[in-house]
């Protein structure tokens, strides 16, 4: 089974297909030469660390290449085999939002919550999270300049998915993590994955707008693939995101349970979806299953309540 194209190609960058549960262009990871060895955008969990040296050495390049892993965040399909990896490579560093750093140095609870969620299928998918000695991070708020080998750029603090989210403007480039949406295809509308448990639709709609101003020609998302750097992409993500929030707003504001609303959710999803690219809603499945899009939702929307509405407008929570 192969996936779609998904998106166009860059010169700086390119993408590696991490194949997550042998599913294809479903988690991305990205490969830069920088002069100064091989720059990492996200690496993906530990049990595709195999699919990740593959797609290195497709490319005539293999994991001691490795001098720089840029994460966007620390979720466990985006930075979690990035402990074993510096592991493996004395000579690299990890690069980090400082509200994720600690949870990378010390990831027990983050696995602990995960496997709340998972249970017995943690290692089946996400395989070891290994910790990283402080002392290898490169530690960053956003808004930094960074400097890697010849390559140039800066890290940009895009909150509303995690609070510890980073996207990375490198040449020509945006890498935009998770904040960016999940778009599977050329043809699909981006959508937002909005698991639980930091999601801030304010928040989110501000990191958008410092985005689209940024002078990038390409989008470069972590599920999946490289997009032009358009209004079109994100007046799409913001517009699917307001729907979805409101699908759970409502479904709160009617008394029904999460499992009636996720049921309502994941029919208007998988009907979208189906509609822009027949076949895309299995796939989709992987990248952000639609139960938990439900929950981070609803949890926005009972903080939103909490804190009194100040932020909300036309359905949304914050």
């Amino acid at each position: 089974m192969s996936a779609p194209a998904a998106g166009l190609a860059t010169p700086n960058a390119w993408v590696i297909d991490l194949r997550f549960q042998d599913q294809p262009g479903v988690i991305a990871s990205y490969a830069l030469d920088t002069g100064d060895g091989l720059a990492l955008v996200d690496v993906g969990p530990g049990s595709t660390l195999g699919a990740l040296e593959a797609g290195l050495s497709e490319r005539g390049a293999s994991l001691s290449d490795v001098r720089h892993i840029l994460l966007t965040h620390i979720h466990l399909d985006h930075a979690g085999a990035a402990g074993t990896l510096l592991e493996r490579l004395p000579r690299a560093r990890a690069y980090v939002h400082e509200r994720g750093a600690a949870h990378l140095s010390r990831p027990s609870r983050l696995l602990a919550s995960a496997a709340q969620i998972y249970g017995d299928q943690m290692d089946r998918l996400w395989g070891e999270m290994r910790p990283i000695d402080p002392d290898r991070l490169t530690v960053l708020s956003g808004g930094e300049g960074l400097r890697l080998g010849r390559l140039e750029g800066e890290a940009l603090s895009t909150p509303g998915h995690a609070v510890h989210h980073l996207a990375y403007h490198l040449g020509d480039d945006l890498f935009v993590g998770d904040v960016g949406g999940i778009r599977l295809d050329a043809r699909q509308t981006p959508r937002a994955p909005t698991p639980p448990p930091d999601i801030d639709l304010p928040a989110w709609r501000r990191s958008v707008e410092l985005l689209r101003a940024r002078d990038a020609r390409t989008l470069a998302l972590a599920h999946f693939g490289t997009f032009l750097q358009e209004a079109a992409h994100w007046d799409g993500l913001l517009g699917t995101l307001e729907r979805d929030a409101a699908v759970v707003g409502e479904g709160l504001g009617a008394g029904q349970g999460l499992e009636e609303i996720t049921e309502r959710f994941t029919e208007h999803l998988f009907t979208d979806l189906e509609a822009e690219a027949p076949g895309l809603s299995e796939r989709f499945g992987f990248a952000c299953p639609p139960w938990m899009s439900v929950q981070g939702l609803a949890r926005s929307w009972s903080r939103a309540a909490v804190r009194g509405g100040g932020e909300r407008t036309r359905g949304e929570a914050g």
